[in-house]
């Protein structure tokens, strides 16, 4: 009898074992899907980098980025960006720079200038936690940085969503103050 319950308990175990194994893989790859929708919306929301040209792949948390830019700039500003993403355990940055004298020159300029590449890091990070928290409305929320300095304008619908976007947006890497214009429009 006890040779059939454990013959009963190996045979359960190893009709089981795949399905398992299958869940943890299907669990992996919507997690991949779920980065890569992360990371193609994060792109598209940053006003500095064209995304139409830059690809992103994901496999097991690592984020490969092919296509090109123009310049060395915006190569680690996509990189940045996607660093900063939840889930991402690294950045394969495989973007080829498609150099042009008048972007790179335009690129140094900026550079040169201090924080534009900073400040488009952080209002890329912000605007994507608002889209992707459920309890603030990002659409209705207009994200400008300055020198590390958050403005936040547009409309809310209460008082609590008002503190959760002051909050993501504190909290997000490099912001040394916000400075709160938000309206609250009840619906």
């Amino acid at each position: 009898m006890n040779k059939l319950i454990i013959a009963g308990v190996i045979s359960t175990t190893l009709m089981t074992a795949p399905v398992f194994a299958a869940q943890n893989s299907w669990e992996k790859e919507a997690n991949d899907a779920w980065i890569d929708g992360k990371a193609e919306a994060t792109l598209l929301f940053n006003g500095e980098l064209n995304n139409f040209d830059i690809n992103t792949d994901v496999k097991n948390g690592v984020v490969t980025l092919t296509g090109k830019v123009e310049n060395s700039v915006e190569k680690k500003l996509a990189e940045e960006l996607i660093v900063g993403i939840d889930g991402v355990k690294d950045v394969k940055n495989d973007l080829t720079i498609v150099k042009s004298k008048n972007t790179e020159k335009k690129a140094m300029e900026k550079n040169d200038k201090g924080a534009d590449f900073t400040d488009a890091k952080i209002a890329t990070v912000i605007k994507t936690r608002f889209l992707f928290d459920g309890d603030v409305d990002g659409t209705d929320i207009d994200v400008d940085v300055v020198n590390r300095k958050v403005t936040l304008t547009g409309t809310v619908a209460s008082e609590a969503e008002k503190d959760l976007a002051i909050t993501i947006a504190k909290n997000a890497s490099d912001v040394t103050s916000v400075d709160d214009e938000l309206e609250i429009v009840s619906e």
